[in-house]
């Protein structure tokens, strides 16, 4: 009896770690598809990096800008919902005239860059200094445009962290 329940225990330790195992590889798997989605958006709108610089310095795509900034807003007020992303899609399309492959591209590239940004509220800085660059003040409606229909789309209006960067990018555009 006792080496049937050894037996038992084997066999059940050795499921566990076979199991463990391939939650493992399902994981890896799944951050390598993260990484060739960021890779492929990027390919898309010929995104290079260059050497020495931050890569939103590297950015020549203003719509990519617009994006990454309506995701930076939409994480000042907290974890994005499923619909806030699709709200935040919708307006791409609508106000940039994107399309809805492109529009979602642009999202997941523009996560990307708020990420190297080291967050949100620099990243939101930092993108839209880089779009004021880029474009002038013809980006500012856009831009805005864009940050109202995500801000319509949030848990019963904007945060406080949402309003102290709209009023931060109407000072950059010398608005207020």
């Amino acid at each position: 009896m006792p080496y049937i329940i050894a037996l038992l225990g084997l066999i059940g330790a050795a499921y566990l770690f076979v199991m463990r195992a391939r939650m493992a590889a399902d994981a890896a798997r799944e951050l390598t598809g993260v990484a060739q989605d960021v890779l492929s958006a990027a390919r898309r709108f010929g995104f290079r990096r260059k050497l020495n610089s931050h890569p939103v310095e590297s950015l020549e795509e203003p719509d990519v800008a617009i994006a990454a900034a309506g995701i930076a807003f939409l994480e000042l007020g907290g974890l994005p919902t499923a619909e806030q992303q699709d709200a935040l899609v919708r307006s791409l399309q609508s106000h940039l005239g994107q399309s809805y492959d492109r529009a979602e591209e642009s999202v997941v590239l523009g996560r990307w860059l708020v990420t190297e940004s080291g967050g949100a509220s620099p990243g939101l800085t930092r993108l839209t200094r880089r779009l004021h660059k880029m474009k002038g003040t013809a980006s500012f409606e856009p831009l805005m445009a864009v940050l109202r229909d995500v801000a319509a789309a949030g848990r019963g209006g904007m945060s406080v962290k949402q309003k102290e960067a709209i009023d931060e990018i109407g000072r950059l555009y010398r608005i207020t």
